[in-house]
């Protein structure tokens, strides 16, 4: 695989000329700068970087490197990861090590159940979540240990309901994926990955061939939840010791908002066993999942489709309950009343 030299193309072509100081007219077949024009700007010479491009030369300098992400517009993750792509490969053996299976350290599951308050998890470097508390879970029912959160991400139709910002945190994860996996783009458990969501997503493949590279960092996460609406969590990352290269994601909510009285809410109906879960989970199965059936402690199902309701649609003779003092149908926000006579109870 010339990992280096899809990253070239793939860069190059997204740099206008007029962005480097040169003229954008003339017919040109391709989008971006020429391979000439690449080469002229870093001062190298044309035949040899296209030697790099079509992986004839694989150990370029850093310093010509390094004048290919000024060329190329890089950012400082962009170029690190440029840099690790023209390293030796590694040995063998450690790539038979690091497919090895991942064990999350016993005092870091002990912790996760100690934050009540707050949803955390566990995932590793292609995005497998391994272990999650009570409360992530009911954020999801995809937070569970064997999910791949990237491909619930673009697979599941119930992820893009419940995430507002879908669009940038697609472009976000693919972009982490690329940073945190770095040279070993042979690996089997991305090869995989990646063949599949290339295969079964247009917004992944297209993602994928842009080649962008962030870093691992935290974000604000726009959600509209099933059970209490939309609210915005916070979340940071990071890597655990000693372990290979898992790393630990929590969730809060900027405290005294609204966001934090709704967490506490779902934290409160998570003890209470209201929380929902989906009967067709990724966690089960390897379909596709569909719309989502929502089922709560009780046993009672829910669907998302059932917000046509407020869109004036008549429910569905099963979807007609009493009213309660207790909490709202599953499946339909918390208004502000509802909410203060919770925390009222609790």
């Amino acid at each position: 695989m010339n990992a280096l030299g899809e990253f070239l193309r793939a860069r190059r072509e997204r740099v206008r000329p007029e962005d480097v100081g040169l003229s954008g007219g003339g017919l040109r077949r391709v989008p971006g700068l020429r391979r000439e024009e690449v080469a002229l700007l870093a001062g190298i010479s044309s035949d040899y970087y296209l030697r790099l491009e079509q992986g004839r030369d694989r150990n370029p300098s850093a310093q010509v490197l390094e004048a290919l992400a000024r060329v190329l517009r890089l950012d400082a993750s962009a170029t690190a990861h440029l840099l690790s792509l023209a390293r030796p490969e590694r040995p063998a053996v450690s790539r038979r090590r690091v497919r090895q299976p991942e064990a999350v350290p016993t005092s870091v599951r002990e912790l996760l159940d100690t934050w009540s308050g707050h949803p955390a998890y566990v995932q590793n470097r292609f995005t497998d979540c391994l272990a999650a508390n009570a409360l992530c879970r009911a954020l999801s029912p995809n937070y569970t240990p064997g999910v791949n959160l990237l491909r619930a991400v673009f697979l599941d139709p119930a992820e893009r309901e419940l995430r507002r910002d879908w669009d940038e945190l697609t472009a976000e994860g693919v972009a982490t994926l690329r940073g945190h996996i770095g040279p070993d783009v042979d690996e089997p458990r991305l090869v995989e990955l990646v063949g599949e969501l290339s295969v079964r997503s247009d917004r992944f493949r297209l993602l994928w061939s842009r080649h962008e590279v962030r870093p691992m960092l935290g974000r604000t996460s726009l959600l509209t939840h099933p059970l209490v609406g939309d609210f915005e969590l916070r979340s940071n990352k990071f890597e655990i010791p000693g372990t290979n290269a898992l790393s630990l994601v929590v969730f809060h909510a900027e405290p005294g908002t609204r966001s934090a009285e709704l967490l506490g809410l779902l934290g409160s109906l998570t003890a209470s066993g209201a929380t929902p879960r989906r009967e067709d989970s990724p966690a089960a199965s390897d379909e596709t999942p569909s719309e989502g059936t929502l089922r709560a402690a009780d046993g009672e199902p829910s669907h998302r489709s059932d917000r046509r309701t407020a869109a004036g649609e008549a429910p569905r003779q099963s979807d007609t309950r009493p009213a309660s003092s207790e909490a709202p149908p599953q499946g339909t926000p918390l208004g502000r009343h509802e909410i203060a006579r919770l925390d009222e109870d609790r």
